[in-house]
Protein backbone atom coordinates (compact mmCIF):
# COMPACT_ATOMS: atom_id res chain seq x y z
CA UNK A 1 0.00 0.00 0.00
CA UNK A 2 2.73 2.59 0.69
CA UNK A 3 3.87 1.65 -2.58
CA UNK A 4 0.93 2.40 -4.19
CA UNK A 5 0.41 5.53 -2.13
CA UNK A 6 3.95 6.64 -3.47
CA UNK A 7 2.77 6.53 -6.80
CA UNK A 8 -0.45 8.07 -6.46
CA UNK A 9 1.33 11.18 -5.19
CA UNK A 10 4.02 11.22 -7.30
CA UNK A 11 1.13 11.21 -10.28
CA UNK A 12 -0.92 14.12 -8.82
CA UNK A 13 2.53 16.29 -8.23
CA UNK A 14 3.39 15.63 -12.06
CA UNK A 15 0.16 16.41 -13.12
CA UNK A 16 -0.08 19.78 -10.88
CA UNK A 17 3.71 20.46 -12.43
CA UNK A 18 2.50 20.02 -15.69
CA UNK A 19 -0.78 21.94 -14.93
CA UNK A 20 1.33 24.88 -13.81
CA UNK A 21 4.03 25.13 -16.25
CA UNK A 22 0.56 24.83 -19.06
CA UNK A 23 -1.14 27.71 -16.80
CA UNK A 24 2.19 29.84 -17.60
CA UNK A 25 2.93 29.23 -20.98
CA UNK A 26 -0.23 30.24 -21.35
CA UNK A 27 -0.37 33.11 -19.02
CA UNK A 28 2.53 34.67 -20.72
CA UNK A 29 0.72 35.24 -24.13
CA UNK A 30 -2.07 36.72 -22.26
CA UNK A 31 -3.15 40.37 -22.54
CA UNK A 32 -4.55 42.61 -19.35
CA UNK A 33 -6.97 45.28 -19.89
CA UNK A 34 -4.46 47.49 -19.59
CA UNK A 35 -2.73 46.19 -22.38
CA UNK A 36 -6.12 46.21 -24.65
CA UNK A 37 -6.17 49.86 -23.58
CA UNK A 38 -2.30 50.94 -24.18
CA UNK A 39 -2.04 48.85 -27.48
CA UNK A 40 -5.53 50.67 -28.91
CA UNK A 41 -3.76 54.36 -27.70
CA UNK A 42 -0.59 53.35 -29.49
CA UNK A 43 -2.89 52.96 -32.91
CA UNK A 44 -4.68 56.04 -31.93
CA UNK A 45 -0.87 57.61 -31.98
CA UNK A 46 0.63 56.09 -34.88
CA UNK A 47 -3.03 57.86 -36.99
CA UNK A 48 -2.30 61.38 -35.35
CA UNK A 49 1.55 61.38 -35.82
CA UNK A 50 1.60 60.42 -39.91
CA UNK A 51 -1.43 62.63 -40.14
CA UNK A 52 0.48 65.37 -38.59
CA UNK A 53 3.31 65.02 -40.55
CA UNK A 54 5.23 64.26 -36.87
CA UNK A 55 8.13 62.68 -38.04
CA UNK A 56 9.62 61.51 -34.65
CA UNK A 57 6.85 61.00 -32.89
CA UNK A 58 5.85 58.20 -35.71
CA UNK A 59 9.10 56.65 -35.70
CA UNK A 60 8.30 56.47 -31.71
CA UNK A 61 5.49 54.18 -32.31
CA UNK A 62 7.83 51.99 -33.58
CA UNK A 63 10.94 49.66 -31.50
CA UNK A 64 14.33 51.05 -32.84
CA UNK A 65 14.32 48.49 -35.41
CA UNK A 66 10.82 48.53 -35.98
CA UNK A 67 9.76 47.95 -40.11
CA UNK A 68 7.12 49.33 -42.35
CA UNK A 69 6.28 47.66 -45.07
CA UNK A 70 10.15 47.88 -46.45
CA UNK A 71 11.34 50.57 -44.13
CA UNK A 72 13.36 49.29 -41.49
CA UNK A 73 14.42 50.88 -38.78
CA UNK A 74 13.89 54.49 -37.22
CA UNK A 75 16.07 56.83 -39.42
CA UNK A 76 14.56 55.20 -42.32
CA UNK A 77 11.03 55.45 -40.78
CA UNK A 78 11.57 59.31 -39.88
CA UNK A 79 12.38 59.68 -43.88
CA UNK A 80 9.53 58.10 -45.00
CA UNK A 81 7.48 60.27 -43.38
CA UNK A 82 9.49 63.08 -44.59
CA UNK A 83 8.98 62.09 -48.18
CA UNK A 84 5.20 61.89 -47.82
CA UNK A 85 3.66 64.56 -50.29
CA UNK A 86 0.21 64.53 -49.36
CA UNK A 87 0.72 67.82 -47.14
CA UNK A 88 -1.30 66.39 -44.00
CA UNK A 89 -4.32 66.16 -46.12
CA UNK A 90 -5.02 62.79 -45.68
CA UNK A 91 -6.72 61.50 -42.54
CA UNK A 92 -5.76 57.31 -41.31
CA UNK A 93 -9.24 56.14 -39.84
CA UNK A 94 -9.02 52.80 -38.28
CA UNK A 95 -12.07 50.09 -37.48
CA UNK A 96 -12.32 46.90 -36.48
CA UNK A 97 -9.43 46.48 -34.43
CA UNK A 98 -8.50 42.99 -33.49
CA UNK A 99 -5.52 42.28 -30.68
CA UNK A 100 -4.12 38.50 -30.12
CA UNK A 101 -1.76 37.93 -27.46
CA UNK A 102 1.79 36.03 -28.68
CA UNK A 103 4.35 34.63 -26.39
CA UNK A 104 6.86 37.75 -27.73
CA UNK A 105 3.77 40.35 -27.13
CA UNK A 106 0.55 40.95 -29.26
CA UNK A 107 -0.29 40.55 -32.74
CA UNK A 108 -3.02 43.34 -34.20
CA UNK A 109 -5.22 43.71 -37.32
CA UNK A 110 -6.86 46.48 -38.01
CA UNK A 111 -8.65 48.12 -40.84
CA UNK A 112 -7.59 51.79 -42.59
CA UNK A 113 -9.97 54.00 -44.88
CA UNK A 114 -7.31 56.82 -45.87
CA UNK A 115 -9.13 59.96 -46.69
CA UNK A 116 -8.25 63.07 -48.61
CA UNK A 117 -9.74 65.93 -46.48
CA UNK A 118 -8.26 68.33 -48.97
CA UNK A 119 -11.65 68.71 -50.96
CA UNK A 120 -15.11 68.83 -50.04
CA UNK A 121 -16.40 66.35 -49.39
CA UNK A 122 -13.61 64.56 -47.79
CA UNK A 123 -13.17 61.41 -50.63
CA UNK A 124 -12.19 57.91 -49.27
CA UNK A 125 -8.90 57.82 -50.87
CA UNK A 126 -7.79 54.48 -50.16
CA UNK A 127 -9.15 50.65 -47.73
CA UNK A 128 -6.29 48.34 -46.98
CA UNK A 129 -5.76 46.42 -44.01
CA UNK A 130 -2.45 46.33 -41.28
CA UNK A 131 -1.01 43.29 -39.98
CA UNK A 132 1.14 44.10 -36.74
CA UNK A 133 3.29 42.57 -34.75
CA UNK A 134 3.79 44.46 -31.15
CA UNK A 135 5.98 44.21 -28.63
CA UNK A 136 5.65 45.97 -25.11
CA UNK A 137 8.84 47.43 -24.37
CA UNK A 138 9.67 49.61 -21.03
CA UNK A 139 8.21 52.83 -23.09
CA UNK A 140 5.52 50.73 -23.18
CA UNK A 141 3.65 48.93 -26.79
CA UNK A 142 5.41 49.36 -30.28
CA UNK A 143 4.99 48.40 -33.28
CA UNK A 144 7.95 45.70 -33.97
CA UNK A 145 6.39 44.88 -37.70
CA UNK A 146 3.71 46.72 -39.43
CA UNK A 147 2.42 45.51 -42.67
CA UNK A 148 0.32 47.19 -45.09
CA UNK A 149 -2.02 44.76 -47.64
CA UNK A 150 -4.35 47.01 -49.90
CA UNK A 151 -7.35 46.26 -50.87
CA UNK A 152 -8.49 45.98 -54.61
CA UNK A 153 -11.85 45.38 -56.52
CA UNK A 154 -12.26 42.65 -57.68
CA UNK A 155 -11.00 41.21 -61.20
CA UNK A 156 -13.95 41.82 -64.07
CA UNK A 157 -15.67 38.41 -64.67
CA UNK A 158 -14.30 37.04 -67.91
CA UNK A 159 -16.65 37.65 -70.69
CA UNK A 160 -18.53 34.89 -72.26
Amino acid sequence: MTRRYLIGVAAVALLAVGVAIGYGQQRKSSLSADDYIEIQQLYTRYNMMIDSGDAEGYAATFTPDGAFNTFNGRDALIGFIHGRTNGGNMRHWNTNLAITGTPEGANGSVYLLLVDVSVRPPVLSTAAKYEDQLVKTPAGWRFKKRVTKGEAPPAPAPKQ
